[in-house]
């Protein structure tokens, strides 16, 4: 009965949703209050169901209810109750549940803390929010419904995926998730601004706090991901160009350019039509991600869905958002003129060089990702793009990307001196330089430049960003929350860039065949293979290695790899 209710709410969050598209848009072009005022009531409506819809499933799961087919799929008598839970998400119809919860818990939120805010203005980005909802809510409803019955009844479940059940299952999906659904309030914004036809830097204000949250939960989110494919999936492995891993990346790399285009659009009133151009293709990337996962057209370990008729659905809602929010941009667009005047060199300039790299990056993800699929599409072979076109690719960006992190934030608004930049900056580029190639010439006794250059980049970034923090510090200026974020940002650019240097030359990988009480000496480190011995978790049993590393003589730590059959698979 209680799968039924879930069902139900489904069907009456999807009639909220509904009326909250059309109701609130309706009260605006007509500037009636009593329909403008509709659009609150109906988030928190649509939220409420939507959440009883989501606790249905989740009790269906933590009762092993297998009389739901989805329950019976991806869980089993012996699944620990975290895994029956976090199962909830763990494949396509509740992975699609999770993003309408997530999607209402947004729109609840805009409504709630934004009551500065037009109501006219209010009402148009709650039902842009809702139009989004509908369609998801329909996706689950006609082809992914997470509450379909199965009789008779198995005893027992499938049990969740085993790659899946590992403790970065229970946070990456929902922090990804709230970053990919976070940015339809931005896309929210900029499609209400277009339709009002006022587009000038107060909806910057309004939407550029939302976006810097919806990034961070995707930055999280990415991070967590990699985390969870260097335990899962290879150790040293974090980052594999996966279609999925991309089509996570795609969106970041756009929301990063949106975050620094709304600062430029919020504080100089420029790039207003280029800043919702950018919010628009922040989410639409965001669409496009789901269609690559759910609709089976990429071969990924993340991939869920290969059912056409859900493809087919994912590609059509993707067309009307994108090219009905694009032919409204285009519309709209050529009315705006943007008043702020700056100079060649200015922070004006960094910033939309910035905005064209990081769209250049995604761009070579999006061709890297998509260019297969639609040589296999036209039927003129197959062909695979892999690492070394991506990392050719990056690292050709990261040269300009870099430098502009450097010099970017002390250049001055409007306009400045290049000779007064480069009197401040040359110490501490010659001094990065400098020393990014000394640390591998220490290291190896040879000069590696490759290594040197990147070492001396990231140097290059933490140096320039420390120099202004504490010279705002030293001058007496407030530190902002924007301000300390940027700074918190850049710093972790230069924390990544040196560990993505160092492991890319200094990592070593080989196959070995030991017995117990042997050992291998690497780099330093002797390795001694003690045996293996038995494990049984909760729905496992393993053989777990115990390998212990040495280091001049002391021991260091152990490294314990397991080699696990789970009880419902069967499988390694």
């Amino acid at each position: 009965m209680i799968p039924e209710l879930g069902h139900f709410a489904l069907i009456i969050a999807f009639a909220i949703s509904i009326v909250q598209s059309v109701v609130p848009l309706i009260g605006a072009a007509k500037n009636n209050a009593s329909l403008i005022a509709m659009a609150r009531p109906a988030a928190l409506t649509q939220l409420l169901f939507v959440g009883l819809a989501y606790a249905a499933l989740t009790h269906a799961f933590i009762v092993y209810d297998f009389s739901v087919l989805y329950v019976s799929q991806h869980s089993n008598l012996v699944q620990p109750l975290m895994y029956r839970i976090s199962g909830v998400w763990g494949s396509h119809e509740g992975s699609l549940l999770l993003w309408a919860l997530i999607l209402s818990l947004w729109t609840v939120a805009v409504a709630v803390y934004s009551r500065n805010l037009p109501e006219i203005l209010m009402a148009r980005v709650l039902a842009v929010m809702a139009m989004i909802s509908t369609g998801f809510l329909s996706f689950m409803l006609f082809t992914s419904n997470p509450f379909e019955r199965i009789f008779p009844a198995p005893l027992d479940g499938s049990e969740l995926n085993p790659l899946l059940q590992d403790p970065g299952l229970i946070m990456h999906p929902p922090l990804l998730y709230m970053g990919y659904v976070g940015f339809s309030v931005a896309f929210a914004f900029a499609v209400a601004a277009l339709l009002g036809g006022k587009l000038d830097a107060t909806w910057a204000r309004w939407s550029r706090p939302w976006t810097t949250i919806a990034w961070s939960f995707l930055t999280v989110g990415i991070a967590l991901g990699s985390w969870w494919a260097y335990n899962e999936l290879g150790w040293g492995g974090w980052w594999f160009w996966d279609p999925v891993e991309n089509a996570s990346f795609m969106p970041w790399l756009v929301g990063t350019a949106l975050i620094h285009s709304l600062a430029s659009t919020e504080k100089r009133g420029v790039f207003k039509s280029w800043t919702v151009l950018l919010a628009i293709l922040a989410f639409s990337l965001s669409l496009l991600g789901t269609f690559i996962v759910r609709s089976g057209v990429l071969v990924s370990v993340h991939a869920f869905a290969t059912d056409p008729a859900r493809g087919v659905f994912i590609l059509a809602f993707l067309v009307v958002v994108i090219g009905g929010s694009l032919a409204l941009y285009a519309w709209r667009s050529a009315t705006v003129v943007s008043f702020g005047r700056f100079q060649w060199f200015s922070r004006e300039s960094a910033l939309l060089l910035n905005n064209i790299i990081f769209l250049t990056a995604a761009m070579a993800v999006f061709v890297g990702t998509m260019y297969p699929l639609v040589v296999d599409a036209l039927g003129v072979g197959k062909i695979s793009v892999g690492r070394p076109y991506f990392d050719t690719m990056f690292s050709l960006i990261a040269i300009p990307l870099l430098l502009l992190l450097g010099i970017g934030p002390a250049v001055r608004w409007k306009g400045d001196s290049w000779k007064r930049i480069s009197k401040v900056m040359s110490f501490f580029f010659v001094g990065s330089l400098l020393l990014g190639l000394l640390i591998p010439f220490l290291i190896e006794d040879k000069l590696n430049i490759a290594t040197g250059l990147g070492l001396a980049g990231a140097l290059w970034v933490a140096l320039t960003t420390l120099k202004s923090l504490f010279s705002r510090i030293a001058n007496g200026l407030k530190l902002p929350l924007s301000y300390l974020g940027m700074v918190l940002a850049h710093f972790g650019i230069a924390v990544f860039v040196a560990g993505v240097t160092i492991t890319t030359t200094y990592s070593i990988e080989k196959d070995l065949r030991m017995v117990p009480g042997s050992s291998y000496d690497i780099a330093g480190y002797e390795f001694r293979f003690q045996g293996t011995r038995k494990i049984k978790g909760e729905n496992y049993i393993a053989d777990e290695a115990v390998i212990e590393v040495w280091t001049d003589g002391e021991k260091t730590g152990d490294l314990l790899p397991q080699k696990r059959i789970y009880s419902g698979k069967g499988n390694p």
